[in-house]
């Protein structure tokens, strides 16, 4: 594991949002007014503690002999050897220097983001990418790799080319493939590498984690061999159903709209699907031959075809396994939610994830464009 100069420098930096060890989170800005909120369309955090218990009899749950089986097949990793700031009980990376990661680091988290990587392989019907690459490449990397787990699955996939994985923390195993390296970097910082390295940049899940859509586009342009690719997907934190069951108000409903507003405080978005930000910042750095491709993921077992009922049962368990994890951080540091008001929050959404008579919803993206040959 190796840092970046640029990680090194920031390293070196003041904290940017300094959070106390322990204790309740400090918001970093004002919570919503009510009148702002209710023209969002999101409802008080002190609704779910109100709301508590009135449909708990309501529960269905068809999935629990299913997830048994299941989870036998994730993993969790070590906890990295980093010291972390540590917020509700839960480690994140260090808030030296300025990479504000909202999800945790810990284990919990790291079986969580494990589940998600099995999932969206099943999106993807197996695969691990989209981009029509060539059989042999050379290069590829993997910007906010997490576990790592997506790496080590593409190294292996293609034995004979240098992969690296980036992070911020150093979550990754130790017993990788050969032709794999992790590095400690910061994605918004300035990418260190030469022009023209890289036959294939990933990545994944970054809603929420880039600062600059567009200077991220424009680096990895400038990183990107002429006629290699660069491919991200991105799940979208709206929830929605095609039936009318996930009702205004829900807790499924609120996911997306407080999650929206604590990334417009946070000055990172969630609303990369819905701006349609890969097409346009892809375009404004230069890549061509742009394919966006929109899947509907549905949460829990409702689905009669089986194959959308194991999409739905893994996506269930992808947000079940560390649901908190999930909110903490933005609803809690960035909104100032107690930690009262997002357990009820919490619990409320579990109930309606099992309710089968809900039939909630939401997007993964996959986006992928080539760097012209000639320029």
């Amino acid at each position: 594991m190796v840092a970046s100069p640029k990680a090194k420098e920031a390293m070196l930096a003041p904290a940017s949002r300094p959070a106390a060890a322990g204790g309740p989170p400090v918001p970093i800005s004002a919570p919503l007014t009510a009148e702002a909120a209710g023209n969002l369309g999101i409802l008080p955090a002190s609704h779910w503690q109100q709301a508590q218990g009135e449909d708990a009899a309501d529960d269905t749950d068809d999935t629990a002999s299913t997830i048994g089986s299941l989870l036998s097949s994730t993993a969790s990793l070590s906890q990295s050897i980093f010291e972390y700031r540590r917020i509700l009980g839960r480690t994140y990376h260090s808030d030296v220097g300025n990479a504000e990661a909202w999800q945790p680091n810990d284990a919990r988290h790291a079986e969580a983001m494990d589940i998600f990587h099995h999932l969206n392989t099943l999106i993807l019907s197996g695969k691990l990418y989209t981009a029509p690459l060539p059989k042999k490449i050379q290069k590829a990397v993997d910007i906010g790799t997490g576990t790592g787990i997506w790496a080590i699955d593409f190294a292996d996939e293609f034995p004979e080319a240098e992969v690296i994985g980036t992070d911020v923390s150093p979550i990754q195993p130790t017993w990788v493939p050969p032709n794999l390296k992790f590095e400690i970097d910061d994605l918004n910082l300035e990418w260190t590498w030469p022009d023209n390295t890289f036959d294939y940049i990933h990545s994944r899940s970054l809603i929420g984690v880039v600062e600059d859509w567009e200077r991220f586009y424009r680096q990895a342009f400038r990183c990107c061999k002429p006629g290699g690719y660069v491919e991200d997907v991105s799940n979208s934190v709206k929830a929605f159903s095609l039936d009318g069951t996930v009702k205004e108000g829900s807790a499924l409903d609120q996911w997306g709209k407080v999650f929206f507003e604590g990334g417009n405080k946070f000055g990172r978005t969630f609303k990369v699907v819905e701006d349609d930000i890969h097409r346009k910042c892809m375009e404004k750095a230069g890549f061509v031959d742009i394919v966006i491709k929109d899947i509907q993921v549905p949460v829990g077992a409702w689905p009669k075809d089986k194959t959308q009922q194991e999409l739905g049962i893994w996506a269930k368990m992808a947000l079940e396994s560390d649901l908190e994890g999930y909110v903490n951080y933005i609803w809690g540091v960035v909104l100032g939610w107690t930690p009262e008001e997002i357990s009820t929050y919490c619990a409320a959404f579990k109930r309606e994830l099992k309710n089968t008579r809900i039939h909630g919803m939401y997007t993964t993206r996959v986006a992928y464009a080539r760097k012209p040959e000639e320029l």
